[in-house]
């Protein structure tokens, strides 16, 4: 572990000194309190003043590289400090462990008092995980995601051994282990498995306008599919998955595992849908989300600002772990026609079809993972899109490009943000309520299917899609272009 420290810092120095690291670009005097600095926090603030004063995707690099930087500076030394502590407290465990066995209820009562103790000194290893993962979720590690995945496998090494092995402190720690394993799924009980009825669950609509499906088509029967610019449900093409089966995202226990016991930080979404005026975001712990949104009851509350939502998040990138569960399908590496001659070779009109996008080296993964009643509103996507149900279900409706002006797309809004890619009809609205607000809507012709576990939707660029969750649901979207 010193070794990885040690490293680390030498690799943040020595990027101090390179012209061509972005970092560069941030002032003299910043980089050189960086270069100095036992403490990062004020630059850590500074970073994120500027990581706040651009839209998202215009954030020079170097501030991003700072913010990344200096996060994984201060993780360090809030390491160095509690793991120097630790082994002193070890070797006065060491010693007390010669002076005798003490006895009975003075002993329970003494072990009582320390676990509780250890709980609160145990806090650090949540700070070092949040510093590292607002590094990833603010500033996309800029560059810095290997260094900080080797960090955090080294603590949860780390941490796992200080639990399970044979240190002085691991071995008076193993009853409080057990409570641990116990509330957080290791030993059994309500973290084996979702409810069968989760919060907000819906009725499962009736299909009238079916996707065609096709078991796990060859690549030359999906290239036939890409050409006629249709969707696609495809079955059985995921039994390989180890997220399936051996490596089960439906247990909630795995996952608290491959989340460093939930600690992981991840963005949320709150409420029904983005385009709800109770719509907001928040960033909190994997196990909070969990907590609060996975495994609720059937009987508990089900108003939609209950409701959350991890969507279209690049966890994979975050969490390579849970990457190695899953593999792109073989289908993201066909060549599909330009948007607009798939468009006129299935015989719609391109009137409505925008420029297309850069196209993509690799496919684009994201994760989609919520309860029942988790909505993605009527919308198009820039990209080929195969939508991989990994848990649960999902109702999925779609519309050609040439239902679009039946769709009603929004246009840009306040602050200068293109929406024209979400309709403003909310699919889930009545009859009456669509007719007098957008009188052509029903008149839309459209597929849908409840796509289930194992199966995969195949959506063409340009196709309009709503989508909701029937239960608790985690998706794999994959765009390729």
């Amino acid at each position: 572990m010193q070794h990885l420290l040690d490293s680390t810092e030498a690799a943040l120095l020595s990027a101090l000194s390179d012209p061509s690291d972005p970092i560069a670009g941030c002032p003299a005097s910043a980089l050189a309190l960086l270069r100095r600095a036992r403490n990062p926090d004020p630059l850590l603030a500074l970073a994120h003043s500027r990581l706040h004063a651009f839209p998202f995707d215009a954030v020079p690099a170097c501030w991003r590289r700072l913010y990344t930087d200096a996060s994984i500076a201060r993780a360090v030394a809030v390491m160095r400090e509690n793991l120097l502590s630790l082994d002193d407290e070890d070797e006065d465990d060491e010693e007390g462990d010669e002076g005798g066995n003490g006895n009975g209820n003075g002993e329970a009562a003494g072990e009582e008092e320390e676990e509780e103790e250890e709980e609160e000194k145990r806090g650090w290893v949540d700070t070092v995980v949040k510093i590292l993962d607002m590094a990833s979720i603010m500033a996309g590690a800029a560059g810095r995601q290997g260094t900080i995945e080797r960090i955090l496998a080294a603590l949860q090494e780390h941490v796992d051994r200080d639990w399970d092995g044979e240190r002085p402190r691991a071995r008076k720690r193993r009853r409080k282990r057990r409570k641990v394993d116990e509330r957080d799924g290791g030993g059994g009980g309500p973290w084996d498995s979702f409810p069968a009825a989760a919060k907000g669950a819906a009725k499962v609509p009736i299909v009238r306008h079916p996707v065609p499906s096709s078991v796990a088509p060859t690549m030359q029967a999906f290239e036939t599919q890409l050409a006629s610019g249709r969707p696609l449900l495809i079955t059985e093409a995921l039994a390989h998955w180890p997220a399936m089966q051996e490596r089960p995202w439906a247990s909630p226990a795995y996952l608290l595992r491959r989340t460093f016991g939930g600690r992981r930080l991840i963005p949320v979404e709150t409420g029904r849908s983005y385009t709800d005026a109770d719509w907001g975001q928040s960033i909190i712990t994997f196990k909070e989300f969990m907590e609060k949104y996975m495994m609720m009851p059937a009987d508990a509350a089900t108003d939609a600002s209950d409701l959350g939502y991890l969507a279209q998040h690049d966890l994979f990138a975050q969490i390579p772990s849970l990457r190695n569960d899953i593999a792109v399908p073989d289908y993201c590496y066909t060549e599909p026609p330009p948007l607009k001659a798939a468009v006129k070779d299935a015989g719609f009109s391109t009137a409505d079809v925008a420029a297309p996008p850069p196209k993509l080296d690799e496919p684009l993964l994201n994760a989609w993972f919520g309860p029942a009643g988790t909505v993605s509103p009527l919308h198009t996507d820039p990209y080929h899109n195969i939508l991989c149900q990994v848990v649960g279900k999902k109702y999925v409706r779609l519309y050609s490009p040439e239902q679009t002006d039946k769709l009603y797309p929004k246009g840009v809004e306040g602050g200068g943000v293109d929406m024209s890619n979400t309709s403003e009809v909310d699919a889930e609205a009545s009859a009456d309520e669509l007719d007098a607000e957008f009188p052509l809507f029903r008149q839309a012709e459209y597929v849908e299917t409840i796509l289930g576990e194992g199966e995969c939707l195949y959506i063409p660029v340009g196709w309009w899609h709503y989508v909701r969750s029937l239960s608790v649901s985690f998706s794999v979207s994959f765009w390729w272009k």
